[in-house]
């Protein structure tokens, strides 16, 4: 019988496409990706780059708890931990240094969740 060793491999990153997203959207095509529309997927943007959230409609779909968030950039109001509509926005300024970690927190959670499908453009 022969041995055979096991070689663990390096991790993959399952959001490649970050590297160079397809899509660019401005923010009121963003919105069209809010989860109203069962036939179109659901998009939440972090710091600009677009996550595809569609496996995640019980939390961003109609009635999910995080739904304000579907169709948006959310990164002020996840910083924040607020689901209040004025937090709802892009906008870093401001912001203080444990709630810039925060936002990269909640970012690593959904590159390893979600995959990065656009960014958003002005």
């Amino acid at each position: 019988m022969t041995a055979h060793s096991l070689t663990a491999l390096a991790p993959v990153s399952l959001a490649l496409t970050d590297q160079n997203p397809s899509m660019d959207f401005t923010a009121d095509q963003l919105l069209q990706y809010n989860g109203t529309d069962p036939s179109k997927p659901i998009y939440v943007a972090i710091k600009g780059r677009v996550f595809d959230v569609t496996t995640g409609k019980s939390f961003y779909g109609p009635g999910g708890s995080y739904v304000m968030f579907a169709g948006k950039d959310a990164s002020r109001a996840l910083a924040k931990m607020s689901k209040n509509d004025e937090d709802i926005s892009s906008s870093l300024h401001g912001l203080t240094e444990k709630e810039i970690g925060v936002l990269d927190d909640w970012e690593k959670k959904f590159e390893a969740k979600y995959p990065v499908v656009g960014r958003v453009v002005s």
